[in-house]
C-alpha cells in the first residue's frame, strides 16, 4: 500500500491520526457553539428558554438566527404576561426551568416549598 508510489510510513499514520483529532475537535466545537445560547437562557432562568434552545440549534447554519438566539438568551426575560396573573406566571416558569434541568433563581423559587429553600 502506497501514496504517491511511496510506501506509508510512521509520520503518514501519524498525519492521518492528528487529522482525525483535529476534526473531532471542531465538531465538538461546532455542537458547544450551538447549543449556547440555549445552556445560557436555562442558566438565566428565562422564560422562553425552550425557544432559545430551539432556536440556537437550528438556527446557526443560517446564522442571523443563532445570532438572535444568542443575544435574545441575555435578555431579561421576566416580562408578565397580562392573560396570566404573577403567581400564575411565576409558576409556570418555575415548571419550565425545572423540566429543563436548571436551577431556580431566588426570585423563582417557592417560599412554601422546603426543597427549595434548604437548597439555598
Amino acid at each position: 500500500m502506497g501514496l504517491l508510489g511511496q510506501p506509508l510510513g510512521y509520520y503518514d499514520y501519524l498525519t492521518f491520526v492528528a487529522l482525525i483529532l483535529l476534526l473531532a475537535a471542531v465538531m465538538g466545537l461546532f455542537l458547544f457553539v450551538m447549543g449556547l445560547p440555549g445552556r445560557i437562557a436555562i442558566k438565566r432562568n428565562h422564560p422562553h428558554a425552550e425557544a432559545i434552545k430551539i432556536m440556537g440549534w437550528m438556527g446557526f447554519l443560517a446564522i442571523v438566527p443563532w445570532v438572535h438566539a444568542f443575544i435574545w438568551a441575555f435578555h431579561d426575560g421576566t416580562v408578565v404576561d397580562i392573560r396570566r396573573m404573577p403567581d400564575e406566571e411565576r409558576d409556570a416558569v418555575r415548571k419550565e426551568i425545572k423540566r429543563l434541568g436548571g436551577t431556580l433563581n431566588e426570585e423563582y423559587r417557592d417560599p412554601m416549598d422546603p426543597d427549595e429553600t434548604q437548597k439555598s
